[in-house]
């Protein structure tokens, strides 16, 4: 009945309400972000509609962060995302897991204290600030992720990875530094001004002005 409905003259109205609800239910991005850990509001950070804020009071995120589509945040045992970080859609962090757990305990896990579950993992996360995690990665319980990171698509970062840090694969090695990428415009004053290390950018403007010329470039 329904299929003769949609194929009859009253069909058109009945496809123009779907593609409406469909338009109501897109995902957007949310500007603005309550920070309960600080009390403080981050009118600059934007995070999707679609995206999952588990234990929100433990959800430290920073101002000028950038959350897409359809990701995870698990903040039950403590996730800092520090500013500027930009982090894909269908990303995963996960501060817990109980992928081994569930097969020692069997029936028993429901009955038993999380503290004394065997083989239960769990552990705060950080990521350092100006860092990017590529879409479809996945971040594991206990791991530190430096300041100005990359994260490739589809990582599996199960250790913790240094500052400036280029990583990709599963799991997830340092296949390169940042600074490579980024020297290659420090020759730039405006660049030199608004560089996120700027560490960094002062040595590449005091080795410009050894050599008279773009010098340093690597910028650190």
């Amino acid at each position: 009945m329904l299929k003769q409905l949609y194929l009859s003259p009253l069909g058109y109205f009945a496809s123009l309400m779907m593609n409406l609800a469909a338009v109501a239910h897109r995902p957007f991005m949310v500007y603005g972000y309550y920070n309960r850990v600080t009390g403080s509001f981050h009118r600059r950070t934007r995070i999707s509609s679609t995206a999952a804020l588990i234990a929100r009071r433990n959800l430290d995120i920073a101002d000028n962060v950038w959350v897409w589509h359809h990701s995870i945040l698990d903040a039950s045992n403590g996730l800092t995302i520090g500013q500027g970080c930009q982090i894909g859609a269908w990303v995963g962090i996960f501060t817990h897991s109980s992928h081994v757990a569930i097969r020692l305990l069997g029936d028993r896990f429901l009955h038993i204290d999380r503290d004394q579950r065997a083989g239960y993992q769990r552990g705060p996360v950080a990521i350092g600030e100006f860092t990017f995690i590529g879409a479809s990665s996945l971040v594991l319980p206990g791991v530190t992720i430096g300041r100005g990171c990359l994260i490739a698509a589809g990582s599996v970062v199960s250790r913790s990875v240094p500052d400036g840090s280029i990583a990709a694969g599963n799991p997830a090695r340092v296949v390169g530094r940042t600074a490579a990428l980024d020297g290659r415009h420090l020759a730039d004053p405006e660049v030199q001004r608004t560089y996120y290390d700027q560490s960094a950018a002062g040595r590449f403007r005091t080795a410009a002005g050894d050599t008279g010329r773009g010098g340093a470039g690597e910028g650190r």
